[in-house]
This record gives structure tokens, sequence and C-alpha cells, in this order.
């Protein structure tokens, strides 16, 4: 039986006809709405490749059904900023050269920017706490603790 799914997806609004309502969200977003973001990882909650905001919060879409989250507002990292008008976190991505191979950049901006929401000044510790969990196998941690506290810096 097919069940209809509302979505709204960096502020446009999709349905998805799905047989099994306890897909993940990360197969909607990639294969029924053909958006090459959020990556996938491990496909076990484990790496945050596949971290999207669900109502301003962070979670691990391959993980997540899409039963959980209809009618919800969903936010990938396309949704966070633009090239015109990047999100401060990913403008300071840019100015700390964080960029390696760029796999894991759409779990850490996305992890972050629901930390600096929720906590505009974080101290370093709360920075390393709240980005606790997430792969980056370039080892680019220390550019990226530094491009936080830089996009909260411009808050």
């Amino acid at each position: 039986m097919t069940t209809q799914i509302h979505l709204t997806v960096d502020g446009k609004k999709h349905t998805i006809a799905v047989d099994d309502p306890n897909m993940p969200l990360l197969y909607a977003l990639r294969d029924e709405l053909g958006m090459d973001n959020p990556h996938f990882g491990c496909g076990l909650a484990q790496c945050g490749a596949f971290t999207v905001h669900v109502d301003g919060q962070a979670i691990r879409s391959c993980v997540t059904p899409l039963a959980a989250v209809k009618d919800a507002k969903i936010t990938t990292l396309a949704g966070l900023g633009t090239a015109e008008h990047p999100h401060p976190l990913q403008a300071a991505y840019v100015e700390e050269q964080v960029p390696q191979c760029g796999y894991c950049i759409n779990g850490w901006i996305m992890t972050a920017a629901a930390l600096l929401k929720s906590n505009p000044h974080p101290s370093d510790q709360q920075i390393r706490d709240g980005l606790s969990g997430l792969k980056c196998r370039c080892g680019t941690h220390m550019a990226i603790i530094r491009a936080v506290k830089r996009a909260a810096a411009m808050a």
C-alpha cells in the first residue's frame, strides 16, 4: 500500500509516495527528490555525513524514518545558505580552508549550525562536545573548530 508523505525541504513543499513509510529520510532526499546532499556515509548514524535539520534540530537522516518527519520542516546544507548569501559557517569554512575531500562537510556544518543556534557563543569544550561523534578522515578537526569559532564571532 502506498503512503503519501508531505515534507517541506529547504522551503519547498513535496509529496512523496512511498511503499514503506519507515524508509530512511536520507533515501527519500537522495532517491525520491534527487538531492546530492546529505551524503550517504556509514548508514549507521555514526559518521554524520547525512545530517539534516528537522524543525531546527540536527538529526541523522540515515536512521530517521519518513513517518517520523512527515509535515516537518527539513533543512539540508543546500538550504542553509547560498553562494551569494552563505550561512556564517559556510563562509567560515571557506575562510579557514577547512574542505579537503569535502565528503563529511555536510554533517559538520549542519551539526555546528544547530549548536550555534542553541548556543551562539560556545566555549571550545562546548564546540568539541557538540561535534563529538562526527568523523573526518582528512583530519581537518582543528580547522573545523576554528571555523565554528569564527562563525560564532560573526554572530
